[in-house]
């Protein structure tokens, strides 16, 4: 009986032992796991200190307008059926609005952790035409053009950087803090502009302002012309556009870019002109992000997610060298390895957050690939096998660093890579079943 045993044990080692590096490699995924979660605190850290940053300097801008508003008088009676008289807002767009700015960006430091500020420099254009005041069916002696204003949307005023005045048909006029008497723009500033009858019947005010606006992460413009130009050009390199409209025009390159706009009143959900109904003027805002490129946490984060490949292959190659070579290897032996390749993901995280991340993968790289080849040749007594070890698990990160820094072709290039890995380890298996029969033989 006991002599059966040895001769089971002996013709299925290979089984047993490939089961239990099956079973390891699934359990290696929990140190994984943990891992991913220190990533994930150590970027949540980062968001904080952004975040503290942005709280002291300006947050993401929105800039929506400038909105001629004119009061009315609006009469109505009371339940008791008295007369009352309501002072309401009367909102026109522009039917011209150019925004031309650069965007100048600013890397502020919290500790080890970086945040993306900007300084923009907005020239800011346009004009009123004709105000077509009898399309809104309200008298025109209800009107009260003397107390009209233009209102300017800004959605953190911490950021207005000059003080901010308006050449209004030639004359200059400052701002004033706040939105009277107004709920559609929460934050921004206003001038009044008193009117009278005949500019209103004349109509063609032109507008021109020069706004210095600070923020942080992104820029964005409502389009409230009934023809809205935009150009943004910054020497940041990597932007994204956002919001509701791609640029037509856009030119991206190691310098920074430049992009335009043309948005037109037809393409949002907004009238030119109201006096009553829930309008969000900035439903239909867009612009630009100063994206920071795939930063070390994602790339840790995306590094972590292939670590089930980078064991299972490693494994694998000890595998084959142990059966090719037969010099067995402990179970207590792969446990170590496992744990090795393990901490290359902490060393990589903790470093890639003072240097480079490029420099932090070689570093953690080397430092992996020296101690699990030292540990080979003590395994094989051989150094040929140490060296195949060494060229193996150097291919492996190579092959996941490329993965990590591609963005548009990681994927194809992921599948075209893993093709070539599984064809190899067919070519290099193809003959394990004939070796194990000659064995058995002898």
């Amino acid at each position: 009986m006991k002599k059966d045993r040895m001769n089971f044990w002996q013709e299925n080692r290979l089984i047993v032992k490939a089961m239990f590096i099956g079973i390891l490699t699934l359990l290696l995924l929990i140190p994984a796991v943990f891992i991913l979660s220190l990533v994930n605190d150590r970027e949540s850290r980062h968001d904080m200190a952004y975040k503290e940053i942005s709280s002291k300097w300006a947050g993401t801008q929105t800039l929506t307008g400038p909105i001629l508003v004119i009061p009315y008088q609006s009469s109505s009676q009371d339940a008791r059926g008295n007369a009352v008289t309501e002072i309401r807002q009367g909102y026109f767009l522009p039917d011209s609005l150019q925004v031309n700015g650069v965007i100048k960006p600013e890397k502020r430091y919290r500790g080890i952790y970086e945040a993306i500020l900007y300084r923009s420099d907005l020239q800011i254009s346009g004009k009123f035409s004709s105000l077509n005041l009898s399309d809104l069916k309200i008298p025109v002696n209800k009107w009260l053009p003397e107390q009209s204003y233009l209102l300017l949307g800004v959605s953190d005023m911490r950021g207005i950087e000059n003080q901010l005045a308006v050449e209004w048909n030639g004359i200059k006029k400052g701002f004033n803090p706040g939105t009277p008497q107004n709920a559609l723009i929460r934050q921004g500033v206003y001038v009044p502009v008193s009117l009278n009858e005949a500019a209103l019947n004349a109509g063609n005010f032109n507008f021109s302002l020069h706004l210095q606006l600070k923020g942080s992460g992104e820029l964005d413009v409502a389009p409230l012309g009934k023809n809205t130009q935009v150009t943004l050009r910054s020497p940041w390199a990597t932007p994204s556009f956002t919001g509701n409209f791609l640029p037509d025009y856009r030119k991206i390159n190691k310098n920074g870019f430049d992009a335009h706009w043309t948005i037109f009143n037809l393409n949002r959900n907004l009238p030119q002109q109201w006096t009553e109904g829930n309008y969000d003027p900035g439903a239909s805002k867009f612009g630009v992000s100063l994206m920071l490129p795939v930063d070390a946490y994602q790339k840790t984060m995306r590094c972590i997610k292939y670590a089930i490949l980078i064991i299972a292959l490693t494994f694998l190659v000890f595998f084959l060298i142990e059966t090719s070579q037969n010099s067995p290897v402990h179970p207590f032996q792969y446990m170590l390895i496992g744990f090795a390749l393990c901490i290359f993901y902490t060393l990589l995280l903790s470093l890639s957050e003072y240097i480079h991340f490029a420099l932090a993968y070689g570093i953690s790289t080397i430092a992996s690939t020296g101690l699990i080849s030292i540990y080979a040749s003590s395994l094989f007594k051989k150094k040929n096998m140490s060296f195949l070890v060494a060229i193996a698990l150097l291919a492996l990160y190579g092959f996941i660093f490329t993965l990590v820094q591609l963005q548009d072709y990681s994927l194809l290039f992921g599948s075209v890579g893993l093709f070539i890995i599984v064809a190899m380890l067919m070519y290099c298996t193809r003959k394990i079943n004939q070796d194990r029969q000659a064995e058995i033989l002898t």
